[in-house]
This record gives structure tokens, C-alpha cells and sequence, in this order.
């Protein structure tokens, strides 16, 4: 036999032993319980078999295995094992090591897993690589170094292969148990799953959907996109925290993973859910209530109890883009006031600033802004300007300050050059402020200030923070380099991190774009709350579009660029829902929607549902007709007047609502099984 043959002969006779050996780990393992070995695109036989999975295609036009694997995880996968356990003063700490390297490049072949029991209902515990510092995410959470003494939950491990399970000890449901599939855990691609007690799963945001999530195969990505809303896509903001009803007992409990980077949750009916972040390490919260509410309670003690706003900005709002001046601005103001309609605040869009940059008004159509503010402070209401993150890098040297300032103090985010990073938004050319840097900070309180004494505005509305550009990456590109087209992308829009945003191998001050994406929108809410106590000496009042957990703290959320669509109306209430999981109960939608033209009819029904949103706020875009409650009939305004008068006869309940948000963490707009 020729060495060709014998070559042929043996790869033949090893790869029928290796289909003899996955058929007995293959066989038996139900569809529902059959998790992907193969996420990306391109899966086939043969990609998988190099895996070491299993291979076994659904039948075409098949909707009972709709959505199942073809290729998944045999029962004897390679994963992590578990070297030592030893005892500490906070709980347990393992060590874990993997001998077969993953299929996935730079695996982290020994880990570090500390287990925290920090109090009587709130377990945590991460898994890192002890030799190498990885990033973290640089939110402030509890630091516990004492066990707490009796805590509602048990905790197990198993040696080979590694997994953790957790159960609430009163009854012995399984709250988080990671052995059902493997751990792999590169440089850029973690993956962890983890069974649910039922499949009555709630959280995983920023989406579109029905408030109670599908567990039928359902992929929920996060990367924060600047994307008007539809189902299946990641949009503003991402909130990887779960909750799980366990049954009719009507106990709950939360599962939060703190982790920054792009990443997706793909939920399947086992039920069972698979996490996969394409960096950090994996530091999770699990929240035993046991009721929902306490569940919330317990998740906002880490990321931070929601912010107190003002009673004012418990009122109905106005705004839109297109008004045009602030003469029609006003004029509008006033025909609200005449036909009795409550009103507390009145908003401008970006049509009010000069060439809409920041910090500017229009001396020609919104010259009489000032005129406008002081009317609506005469009349108990406020004001609040539209403020985007992106800085007009192309005028003249001297022409505009807050570039000048930035430039000199060194404030934006760099490219891979080390120069400012150049994308294009509302202005053009635009750099973007680095607020993980303290003096970033201070620049941009010194921007606010300074605009402040300009006209006296009540608070700040941040919109495309996170951060969007017209441009992908910057406008020369981004970069080949593994952070701006890593091994494994999540199923994000357009499938690649610098869609609508700046290029991940950026530079902030603490690290890469890559990592501090997502926590955009929060370090800018952070920086604009601040910067607005101190200029106002009041509590503030700030409106963002990108949120991440603990945003919350400093700011509230409206859903995003709606359509005067019925269906828009409805999914409203499960994302005002949803927002309330992720301790952020200040939300609402855009009532009447933004884009498109409104109807009479719809837009009187969404005003009297809008009346009973936490932030109720009317506002639509540029070329739409107007949609304000006076612009329609004497019956649309009548029913607007009583719908939004009973809001206001209930303002102290609201108000006390949020106040028992803001100390105990609870929620303000509440499912029915939270009662």
C-alpha cells in the first residue's frame, strides 16, 4: 500500500471511529436540550464534525424543530475542570483548568472562579483569569469581604466538567445551574449557559417585543445601535439582567451579568440560555426576592437606586422637531395654556441650534429663545434642550469654543492613530467627548455652564450617545485589527461593531471602544447630571437614550424613535415594563409617535395611554404634521384634558411611587404579578 493509501486508510478509519464515538454522546439528547456548537454563519457537517459536535439537521418545513441546532455539544465536550476548592472568608474560591484547547483561538487554559455569598438573597460570583488582568466593568457595585452567615440559597459544584449550581434552599428550585452545556472562555469569545426554572423569562433589553420573552430559539443581542425600534434588532441600550418567574408560588429571582462588551443571549425551550460576550470576564448576580418587586429591590443595591426627579418632571411634556422658531414655539405654549391642557415643560429638538451644533441658538429663528424660557418660568413650567454628544470639528479655529476647549484639554476619543476620531453627525465632521476622563468631565461642565448663562434651561435631553455616527467608524475607516473585526460577532444589525458608530479599536482614557461601548450613553449621563446640580444647586433632571445598568441613577430613558403606528402604541407598554426591570423607571414613549403622520384617532388613544406613562411626553420629527393636543379637535382636546388632569390628581402617588424607587429601589410602572 502506497503512504498516500495508508494516509487515506487512516484519517478514514479515524474519522469513523470519531462519528462511532460522537454517535453515543449524540444520541438521546433531546431537540430542546441540544445547545449550538456552531453560531456563526456557514454551519455544515463538516465545520461541525472539526468541532467535535454532533450533526444532525432538522427536517425542512419541520416548525416543530424549527429553530433547533443542527450542530450542538456532545455530552463529553472538553471543558473546564476543577482543580482545587478552597474555603474563604467571602465564600468559596476554584480553580479550574482546561486541558483540550476550545475551538476558538487564545483560550484561557486555567481560570479563576470566587464565589461571594453577600447576603441572605444575593449570590456572586466571577470567573477570570487569575494571571492575566482582563477588563472590568468600571461601575461602582457592593464590595462584601464577609460571608453573610445564613443566605437562602445552596450552592453545589461539580469537578468534571466544571459547573455551578444554585438553588433556593426553601424549595430546591434551580436558580442558575451552568452544567447543562460547556464553558469556553478566550480572549474574545465567552461563552457560559445555564438552565431556567420556567420558561416565564423577562429582561435581556434593549428590544422590541412582548414584555414576557420567547424562549422558542430566540437570539437577543446587545451593542448599543442607534436604530428606531423593531422586533429582532439591538437597539439604544443593553441591559443583560433577567428575571425568572418560577411558577405559581409567584416566587422570582435575577440573574444580572456585569459585562460591558458586545454580546447575545440566545434563549432556548428547555428551558436554558446561552451567553456569549466577546470580552471581560463573567461576573454574575443572581437575586433570590422572592417576590418580583424585591428582586428589582436587590438588583438596583448593586447598579444603584434610580434617581429622585423633580415633581415637575413628573408633568406632561412637549416637544418636536420642526416647530420651526421659537415664536411658533411659543405660540404653541400658548394655545396649550388657553385650551387648559396641562403642561409643565416645554422641549426643543436640535433645530434650535446653530448649524446644530452644541451649546449654540439660532440668533435668526430662535433669537427670542430666551423670551420663550422666561415665559415658561413665569407660568411654573421649565425648559429642556436637546444636547448630542458629537462636537463640530470643522470650523474655524476660534469659532467655536466648546471644539477649541476639547482640543486644548485633550477631551475626545482617539483612533488607533492617537488623534481625535473624526465621524459624522447632525453638524458634519464631529469628534466625541471621552467621558471615562475627569477632565473631560470638567470641560463639559464648563460647557454647560457656560450655555446655561445663556438660557436658563431646567435640564438636558442627551440623544445619540451611543455614541451614533452617519459614518461606520470614522470617516477613514477603521483599523484591521481584531478588536474592529474580532473572531466572533454577535448577531448585531449589519453584523459588524462599527455599524452607525464609532470603530471599536478607538481609545478612551481607561481602555478601548471595544469594551466601554455599551456604558457610552451612562458615563455621559454620569458627567450631565453632575455638571447640572452644580450649575442649578437643584436636583436634575436628564433624559438619555443610551442607557446600561445603573443609568438609572442619573437619568431616565424614552423609548426611542417610535412610529405613529398602532403597534408601536402597544409595544410601548412592555418596553415601559422592562425599563422598570432595569431600574429605570423615569421611561416612556414618544406619544403620538415620532416618525410618520399621526391619525386623530391614534393619537388621542395614545395620549390618554401617554397620560399614564412615568415620563409622558408628546414629540415628533422634522416634516411630520403637528401632533400637539391643540392641532385636533375639540373632542381629541377634551379627552386629552381629563385623560391628563387625572394624571395630575394622582401626581402625589406617582411622586411618592418614584420616591419609594429612588430609597428601596422599587418599580413605578409594574407588571400585574408584581402585586
Amino acid at each position: 500500500m502506497s503512504t498516500s493509501s495508508r494516509r487515506i486508510c487512516l484519517l478514514y478509519i479515524f474519522l469513523s471511529n470519531l462519528v462511532m464515538t460522537l454517535g453515543m454522546q449524540c444520541s438521546g439528547i433531546r431537540p430542546s436540550f441540544r445547545f449550538d456548537c456552531y453560531p456563526e454563519t456557514g454551519s455544515n457537517q463538516q465545520n461541525c464534525n472539526k468541532r467535535g459536535c454532533c450533526w444532525l439537521p432538522s427536517p425542512r418545513n419541520d416548525r416543530v424543530l424549527e429553530g433547533v441546532p443542527s450542530c450542538f455539544y456532545p455530552r463529553d465536550f472538553p471543558s473546564y475542570q476543577m482543580d482545587s476548592l478552597k474555603q474563604t472568608d467571602f465564600g468559596y474560591s476554584l480553580n479550574l483548568t482546561r486541558t483540550t484547547k476550545s475551538y476558538y483561538e487564545k483560550d484561557v487554559m486555567q481560570l479563576q472562579m470566587d464565589v461571594y455569598y453577600e447576603t441572605a438573597q444575593r449570590l456572586h460570583f466571577k470567573i477570570y483569569d487569575p494571571k492575566v488582568k482582563r477588563y472590568e466593568v468600571p461601575i461602582t457595585t457592593p464590595k462584601v469581604a464577609k460571608r453573610a452567615p445564613l443566605t437562602e440559597y445552596n450552592v453545589q459544584f461539580s469537578k468534571s466538567p466544571l459547573g455551578i449550581l444554585v438553588t433556593r434552599a426553601k424549595d430546591s428550585t434551580v436558580l442558575f445551574n451552568s452544567s447543562v452545556s460547556t464553558l469556553i472562555f478566550s480572549d474574545q469569545f465567552l461563552q457560559i449557559s445555564t438552565s431556567l426554572s420556567t420558561q416565564f423569562i423577562y429582561g435581556l433589553g434593549e428590544h422590541r417585543g412582548r414584555f414576557r420573552l420567547s424562549s422558542d430559539w430566540k437570539t437577543y443581542s446587545m451593542w448599543a445601535r442607534d436604530q428606531p425600534p423593531k422586533v429582532g434588532a439591538n437597539l439604544y441600550g443593553s441591559h443583560p439582567f433577567y428575571l425568572n418567574l418560577e411558577g405559581s408560588s409567584g416566587r422570582s429571582h435575577g440573574v444580572f451579568l456585569l459585562n460591558s462588551n458586545a454580546m447575545e443571549v440566545a434563549i432556548q425551550p428547555a428551558p436554558a440560555l446561552t451567553y456569549r460576550s466577546i470580552g471581560g470576564i463573567l461576573d454574575f448576580y443572581i437575586f433570590l426576592g422572592p417576590g418580583p418587586d424585591e428582586v428589582i429591590q436587590q438588583y438596583t443595591e448593586v447598579i444603584g437606586h434610580p434617581f429622585m426627579p423633580p415633581y415637575w418632571g413628573l408633568g406632561f411634556h412637549l416637544c418636536r422637531w420642526g416647530y420651526g422658531s421659537a415664536n411658533k414655539t411659543l405660540a404653541v405654549v400658548k394655545k396649550m395654556k388657553a385650551a387648559g391642557i396641562p403642561q409643565d415643560t416645554q422641549w426643543s429638538d436640535i433645530e434650535y441650534a446653530v448649524g446644530r451644533k452644541d451649546f449654540t441658538f439660532n440668533n435668526n429663528t430662535y433669537a427670542e429663545l430666551p423670551d420663550l424660557i422666561r415665559y415658561c418660568h413665569a407660568n411654573s413650567m421649565h425648559f429642556i434642550p436637546i444636547v448630542d454628544p458629537a462636537i463640530s470639528s470643522t470650523q474655524a479655529p476660534g469659532t467655536y469654543s466648546p471644539y477649541d476647549a476639547g482640543i486644548v484639554g485633550d477631551v475626545f476619543v482617539k483612533n488607533s492613530s492617537g488623534n481625535p476620531l473624526v465621524g459624522k453627525v447632525w453638524p458634519g465632521e464631529t469628534v466625541f467627548p471621552d467621558f471615562f476622563n475627569e477632565k473631560t468631565k470638567s470641560w463639559w461642565f464648563d460647557q454647560i455652564k457656560d450655555f446655561h448663562a445663556q438660557i436658563h434651561f431646567d435640564g438636558i435631553w442627551i440623544d445619540m450617545n451611543e455614541p451614533s455616527s452617519f459614518v461606520d467608524g470614522s470617516v477613514d475607516g477603521c483599523a484591521d485589527t481584531l478588536f474592529d473585526n474580532p473572531p466572533y460577532t454577535p448577531s448585531i444589525l449589519d453584523g459588524k461593531l462599527s455599524a452607525k458608530t464609532i470603530c471599536a479599536s478607538a481609545t478612551h482614557c481607561i481602555g478601548r471602544h471595544y469594551d466601554l461601548h455599551n456604558l457610552y450613553g451612562y458615563s455621559e449621563a454620569v458627567a450631565t447630571n453632575s455638571a447640572l446640580v452644580k450649575v442649578r444647586e437643584k436636583r436634575s433632571f436628564v433624559i438619555s437614550r443610551s442607557t446600561y445598568p445603573g443609568s438609572g441613577k442619573y437619568a431616565g430613558h424614552w423609548l426611542g424613535d417610535n412610529y405613529s403606528l398602532w403597534p408601536d402604541m402597544a409595544y410601548s407598554i412592555a418596553g415601559i415594563m422592562s425599563f422598570s426591570l432595569f431600574g429605570i423607571p423615569l421611561v416612556g414613549a414618544d406619544i403620538c409617535g415620532f416618525n410618520l403622520n399621526t391619525s386623530e384617532e391614534l393619537c388621542q388613544r395614545w395620549m390618554q395611554l401617554g397620560a399614564f406613562y412615568p415620563f409622558s411626553r408628546n414629540h415628533n420629527t422634522l416634516g411630520s404634521k403637528d401632533q400637539d393636543p391643540t392641532a385636533f379637535s375639540d373632542d381629541m382636546q377634551s379627552s386629552t384634558r381629563k385623560a391628563l388632569n387625572l394624571r395630575y390628581a394622582l401626581l402625589p402617588y406617582i411622586y411618592t411611587l418614584f420616591h419609594f424607587a429612588h430609597v428601596k429601589g422599587s418599580t413605578v410602572a409594574r407588571p400585574l404579578f408584581f402585586e
